[in-house]
């Protein structure tokens, strides 16, 4: 009698316990379900979280930022004007200047090396993070210049109706020099280098009996383009077409943006076209890094304004993105795309969130380059200030 009343208290006892632990592992899930759901939602606000202020970590309010301008150089920034050029720290502090005189003086930027030219003009000087690297002096006016990782610096020079493709030494010595025509191949509209120099391509802009074309020419002065005529190693026309930009965005990846599409082109010594796509609508802006490169569409009023797009170096799309705000200036520093209007400054990351949406008390801004992950270096009407975002 009494282990037939103990084995019943046993199976009492068992079937408590079996409720309890079904209890415990209920709210145990309960608890660990919050955990996951509160760790979500904090990931998720960090990644949508917009910022619409700023702090001013430091300030260099006597620069002359009306009558100079200024583009990214290495980690530093490079201020360039009529009488001159210097390199400034992310503290504002002058590294090294380098004094010349010219009358409308413009950039190109490629890693650490820049060349600045005088438009028109015939005086260039190559320059890099460390300190200025040294004079070119051309025969004729420059039209555009674009500088390689080594120093080296192609220019479309101007001599009346015929123009010149030269390629300089970055000790200013020349390595090649190439003729052309306004009737062949036509005039040129822009040029692009690749980083390593070995290829240039340009854009040129052909007319005949009213018809226009383009054609984008490939010189290769490496091994595979000495013995090709011209050191042509590749050549593409588009008739009805204009080819306003190029862009080399690797060794391996060049860009042609054209007034119905772009056009990558792939490959180090002979480059082919490997992607050709037509816009439905027509493109606003071009904007890119050494990384990608992005385009706005215009939208349709109904829903967006405009369409943002950014693409690899493969051509293949990351991100397209509607928005409705009006810009001045687009671009991409390091890891964002940032827009300015006047005091209005608007930042994507590299998925098309935006990142921050906010007015300046500095006043207008003229450029805006990102330094480091969480610092901003602002150029406006009123000097350059180091912020963070808040």
């Amino acid at each position: 009698m009494n282990l037939k009343q103990n084995d019943k208290v046993v199976k009492l006892n068992t079937g408590k316990w079996k409720r309890f632990t079904q209890i415990r592992v209920k709210k145990s899930l309960l608890i660990f379900g919050a955990v996951i759901l509160l760790a979500v939602a904090v990931i998720l606000g960090i990644k949508y979280h917009v910022y619409h202020k700023y702090q001013v970590v430091s300030s260099a309010e006597n620069e002359d930022t009306q009558s100079a301008s200024y583009i990214q150089l290495g980690d530093g920034l490079l201020k360039y004007g009529d009488d001159g050029a210097s390199l400034l720290s992310q503290s504002e502090k002058v590294v090294w200047n380098q004094t010349f005189e010219m009358s409308n003086p413009a950039a190109a930027v490629r890693g650490e090396k820049a060349v600045i030219y005088d438009k028109k003009g015939t005086d260039m000087y190559i320059l890099g993070k460390d300190g200025p690297i040294g004079p070119v002096e051309t025969k004729f006016p420059v039209l555009q210049a674009e500088i390689t990782e080594k120093g080296a610096v192609a220019a479309v020079l101007e001599d009346g109706e015929k123009t010149w493709i030269n390629y300089y030494a970055a000790d200013g010595s020349t390595i090649a020099e190439n003729q052309t025509r306004v009737d062949n191949p036509g005039y040129p509209l822009d040029m692009a280098v690749s980083p390593d120099g070995e290829i240039i391509a340009v854009s040129y802009l052909f007319v005949d009996n009213g018809d226009i074309s383009s054609r984008i020419i490939f010189y290769n002065f490496g091994d595979e383009g000495q013995n090709k005529t011209d050191n042509i190693v590749a050549e593409f026309t588009y008739k009805n077409t204009v080819v306003p930009q190029l862009i080399y965005l690797t060794n391996q990846s060049a860009v042609a943006i054209r007034d119905d599409g772009y056009s990558v082109f792939r490959g180090a010594g002979t480059p082919k076209e490997e992607v050709n796509e037509k816009t439905d609508s027509e493109i606003v802006s071009m904007f890119y890094n050494d990384k990608y490169f992005g385009l706005v569409l215009k939208g349709d009023d109904k829903k967006d304004k405009y369409q943002m797009e950014l693409y690899d170096p493969s051509g293949r799309k990351r991100f397209s993105k509607g928005f409705d705000q009006e810009y001045e200036s687009i671009s991409i520093s390091r890891e964002m795309i940032i827009m300015h209007h006047d005091d209005q400054v608007q930042m994507y990351n590299l998925s098309g969130i935006k990142k921050f949406d906010g007015t300046m008390e500095e006043g207008a801004v003229k450029n805006l380059f990102q330094v480091s992950s969480k610092r901003y270096m602002m150029i406006s009407e009123n000097g350059i200030n180091t912020i963070t975002l808040k």
